[in-house]
C-alpha cells in the first residue's frame, strides 16, 4: 500500500468544531465511497472507522484519499494496530482503554489519540501520558451525561468524548456539558445502511444528527 501524506495537524480542533463523530463499522471496503459521500452530503465530513473488521484498514485508505473527509481509526488496541492506521492515512486514533504503549506509538507516529476511560483512575493515566482528551466509553452503562460532568469537575481542563449507548435522545444531555469536546455514536451510520449503500438515507440521518447538535449549547457542568 502506498504511504499516505502525514495526518493534518487540526485533527483534533476539527472534531471539536463539528461536535459528532460518527462511528463505522464496514464490513467491506467497497462500500466506503457510498459512506463518504453521504456524510459530505449530511454536513459531517468526519468518520471514525473501527478496527473490527478485515475490511478497515482498506476502507480507511479509500476515504482518506478522498481528501474532504476527516478519517480516524477506532478501537484500537495495539502499536500495530496504530502503525496500519496511520499508514492508511488515518488522521487520529481512538481506543477504548488508556493503553501506554498505544498512546506512546501515537506519539511517535504525530498522530492525535483519544484514549477510553470511565474511572478517575484512568483519566489520571491519560494526564499522566500526556493526553488531555478521553474518550468515555461505555457512557451509557457508565452514568451518562452525569458521570461525565462528575468526572468534570474534579479534572478541570480534561475535554470528554462520549460514546456508547448514545442517541438523539441522549445527544443533548452530553453536548450541554462545557466539558465534552464532542460526541460519537453510530446512530447516524447504522451497519444495514452502510451495507446497503444508502447514501440519501445516512445523508439525512447525518443531517439530523447535525441540526441536533447544533441546537445544543454548551453550559459549565456542575461542580
Amino acid at each position: 500500500m502506498t504511504p499516505h501524506p502525514a495526518p493534518p495537524a487540526g485533527a483534533v480542533e476539527a472534531l471539536v468544531h463539528h461536535r459528532l463523530v460518527p462511528v463505522v463499522v464496514l464490513d467491506d471496503a467497497a462500500d466506503a465511497p457510498a459512506l463518504g459521500d453521504a456524510l459530505v452530503a449530511g454536513g459531517l465530513p468526519v468518520a471514525e472507522v473501527t478496527f473490527r473488521t478485515p475490511a478497515a484498514r482498506t476502507a480507511i485508505a479509500r476515504l482518506a484519499d478522498r481528501g474532504d473527509l476527516l478519517v480516524g481509526a477506532g478501537t484500537v488496541l495495539t502499536p500495530a494496530q496504530v502503525d496500519q492506521a496511520v499508514a492508511a492515512g488515518a488522521a487520529f486514533v481512538v481506543s477504548p482503554g488508556t493503553s501506554a504503549a498505544v498512546i506512546e506509538r501515537c506519539g511517535e507516529h504525530g498522530v492525535p489519540v483519544v484514549p477510553g476511560g470511565v474511572t478517575p483512575t484512568e483519566v489520571m493515566r491519560a494526564l499522566e501520558l500526556g493526553v488531555g482528551l478521553v474518550k468515555f466509553f461505555p457512557a451509557g452503562t457508565s452514568g451518562g451525561a452525569p458521570a461525565v460532568a462528575a468526572l468534570a469537575s474534579v479534572f478541570a481542563g480534561v475535554r470528554f468524548v462520549p460514546t456508547g449507548g448514545i442517541g438523539p435522545r441522549e445527544l443533548p444531555d452530553y453536548l450541554a456539558l462545557a466539558c465534552v469536546a464532542a460526541v460519537a455514536g453510530s446512530w447516524m451510520v447504522p451497519r444495514d445502511r452502510v451495507r446497503a449503500r444508502d447514501v440519501a438515507g445516512i445523508a439525512t440521518l447525518t443531517r439530523d444528527a447535525v441540526a441536533a447538535a447544533d441546537a445544543v449549547r454548551p453550559r459549565t457542568p456542575p461542580v
